[in-house]
């Protein structure tokens, strides 16, 4: 999330093309970039399509944000042409695919996704008017049991990211996000933006899966898989990091531009609601992959902090977890 303040835009950008290819370890099966331009999308309207797609790559522009994805490695994917785009985004969400639920050979199952509003998928009550979200899953959870909980839409893809984002894209307000949230078993590490507010960012680790938030000298936010992408994007990048911290297990952050008001005229990315819940992974969740490239110290150090429950299936074939 780009501070309007920075004074070297760019370096920014190069950060955030570092950081995509410095993902490539945790998957190479699909790859992409969602480029926010700030603009908010009314809801209920139609988001339209030009650009190119095959089997292979897609570049889609949708009202408010540019969608550009493709099979294989970020650094096949992203484009010296994007990158003026890039430099005036006020939000970019770059995302690597180890495919785990859903073909890695049809573009519906890559990331970011393109996931619409409406009313199917709300906790509960009214539905919201919403626009949608654009999101990325690292993780898996079960999907079955997440679906049989909250009513949805036919899905566009066959991955368990699209019915998170569906339940996420039907939520009011911070409790339905919570509900949400603590209902999902797996491992997952969400960061998403509702398209009628781009201004704003929700980052949630439940189980496991690993996120980390830094913040450059400039006032950028970021969020990436390990916190050794950020020393290295130091090393390769004029970017520097005022702080990188791994995200514990159960927290949700809404993320936005603010200033307390002796600096309303320069706001710059600031935590704005934070919330905890408890997570539930599945007794196989716990695997050294999910520490995939992490350096020893930093892998036992997260593994210190973990705090979530065990679920185990239930008696009988319905898809429904019990937490032990």
């Amino acid at each position: 999330m780009r501070s309007p303040h920075a004074d070297h835009p760019d370096w920014a950008s190069d950060a955030f093309v570092t950081l995509g290819t410095l993902a490539e370890e945790r998957g190479t099966d699909s790859a992409g970039a969602a480029l926010l331009t700030g603009r908010p999308v009314v809801a209920g309207q139609e988001a339209h399509a030009n650009g190119r797609a095959d089997d292979r790559r897609s570049d889609v522009s949708h009202d408010g944000v540019r969608v550009v994805k493709g099979r294989g490695r970020f650094s096949a994917v992203w484009r010296p042409d994007l990158v003026p785009l890039l430099d005036h985004a006020p939000v970019a969400l770059g995302h690597t695919r180890w495919a785990t639920q859903g073909s890695p050979f049809t573009l519906d199952n890559a990331s970011p996704l393109v996931v619409p509003g409406g009313a199917a998928g709300w906790v509960g009550g009214e539905p919201p008017a919403s626009a949608g979200v654009i999101a990325s899953h690292n993780g898996d959870i079960e999907a079955a049991a997440l679906r049989a909980r909250f009513p949805m839409p036919p899905a566009t893809g066959t991955t368990d990211s699209e019915p998170v984002f569906q339940a996420l894209a039907g939520c009011r307000d911070g409790d339905d996000v919570i509900t949400v949230l603590a209902s999902l078993v797996g491992r997952a590490a969400l960061v998403w933006v509702d398209r009628d507010r781009p201004d704003r960012v929700h980052l949630a680790r439940a189980a496991l899966s690993p996120l980390v938030v830094a913040v450059d000298h400039e006032q950028n936010l970021y969020w990436a898989s390990n916190p050794r992408w950020f020393r290295d994007v130091e090393r390769h990048t004029r970017v520097r990091f005022a702080s990188a911290v791994m995200l514990r297990e159960g927290t949700y952050l809404q993320i936005g531009l603010a200033g307390p008001a002796a600096e309303w005229f320069q706001p710059r990315p600031r935590v704005l609601a934070r919330a905890g819940f408890v997570p539930t992974a599945r007794p196989w969740d716990v695997d050294d992959r999910v520490w995939t490239g992490f350096t020893d110290a930093d892998a036992a150090a997260d593994r210190a902090t973990l705090c979530h429950r065990v679920a185990e299936r239930a008696t009988g074939d319905t898809g429904e977890f019990a937490v032990a």
